[in-house]
């Protein structure tokens, strides 16, 4: 791990800024042309991927190769949680997702993903461990929840992202078809499908699916690349994802529902062969929302506080090679796009804080530096 020293939070106020190159100054290195916030930078990390917030704000932070940090709440502290599994962090493999438990602030639980070389060759695993807190942090008693299946050749498309049921019951849990195309429509195998678990990793899928054979963890079916998933109030479940060469999606997610991938998309094969659109095959979910040209969508957040009230239900997405932060207006079930700003660093995750700010870890590779960004409301 690249080890670096917490930069001071600095806020960068909302003045055009130009083309800077990585390593200039964080006002620099984060263009505000008309944002309607104020950013600030509050820390740098290695190639970060995920984060969630403990009860008492402190955040827990997961970075590529397989670091677990406990991150104070202003950023200047930063301790690694020992306890986590070897990670396989070549390609797009890495220490993915990282969750509160339903009960967290009894039970100590977290649930967190990665990917792993086994049999076969590389998949997805859902892990749960309890934090111990202190000058040594560490998540002790880690159990292997549940593993993709199958494992195959090659470094992408792994997905892993976790959400818990608004009961508390169940965990549904992203498994990516790994570049393979075929397996999201594989009834047998869990690749390119949205999974539902119960809280200790035992099959919980769609009975209408199960009953027709399908591997008895399946929710949903017919994904690519599913990097985001996030219920809102109302307990609808959204989903976003990467297409292939544009065609990336928002989908609300059914039980039992096919979306269709490999076999129609909004986007074209790498290289301009051509796939049905979707609306050429009305059997399968369309996305609510689709991006041409891409927007290669990270981390996906359901927005819920009081700092940005005229956003409340929506759904924020971090945009990698558009790097920007893009918002989608929801309606209910429905759907429409909304702003795309500019942030001028690869988006990797989303997440609201405690107080409403909304935050985002910048991807750390490709220009970017890495950083936690707190957003709070323009003065």
């Amino acid at each position: 791990m690249r080890l670096l020293l917490p930069i001071a939070a600095v806020s960068l106020t909302l003045i055009a800024c130009t083309g800077a190159q990585p390593g200039n100054s964080q006002e620099a290195a984060a263009p505000a042309n008309g944002l309607p916030f104020t950013v600030t930078a509050v820390a740098d990390f290695d190639a970060p991927w995920a984060m969630t917030f403990l009860p008492d704000g402190r955040m827990l932070v997961t970075e590529k190769t397989g670091t677990l940090l406990l991150v104070g709440k202003d950023g200047k502290t930063r301790t690694a949680v020992s306890g986590i599994p070897a990670v396989d962090s070549a390609g797009q493999g890495a220490l993915k997702d990282v969750v509160l438990a339903p009960g967290f602030a009894q039970n100590r639980q977290v649930y967190f993903s990665y990917s792993e070389a086994g049999e076969g060759g590389k998949g997805v695993v859902l892990a749960r461990g309890t934090l111990t807190d202190g000058a040594a942090p560490a998540l002790n008693n880690v159990r292997t929840l549940f593993k993709a299946t199958p494992y195959v050749s090659g470094n992408g498309h792994y997905s892993g992202r976790i959400a818990f049921a608004p009961d508390g019951k169940h965990v549904f849990f992203t498994n990516g078809e790994r570049q393979k195309f075929d397996p999201a429509q594989d009834p047998k195998s869990t690749l390119g499908k949205v999974l539902r678990l119960t809280l200790d990793g035992k099959p919980a899928g769609d009975p209408g699916l199960t009953a027709r054979g399908f591997h008895p963890a399946i929710w949903s079916y017919g994904h690519r690349n599913l990097l985001g998933l996030a219920f809102d109030k109302a307990g609808n479940l959204w989903e976003q994802e990467m297409g292939p060469q544009g065609g990336d999606e928002v989908n609300l997610i059914l039980p039992g529902k096919n979306y269709g991938y490999p076999i129609v998309s909004d986007g074209d094969h790498y290289g301009g062969a051509d796939i049905p659109d979707h609306k050429t095959r009305p059997e399968f979910e369309a996305p609510k929302v689709s991006w041409n040209p891409a927007i290669s969508p990270g981390g996906l957040m359901v927005y819920s506080g009081k700092l940005f009230p005229q956003w409340k239900g929506d759904l924020f997405i971090g945009g990698l090679s558009s790097q920007a932060l893009v918002r989608v207006d929801v309606d209910g079930t429905n759907a429409a796009k909304g702003d795309q700003w500019p942030m001028g660093a690869r988006i990797r995750e989303v997440e609201e804080g405690p107080d409403g700010a909304i935050w985002l870890l910048e991807d750390g590779r490709d220009g970017s530096q890495g950083r936690l960004l707190k957003l709070t409301p323009k003065r």
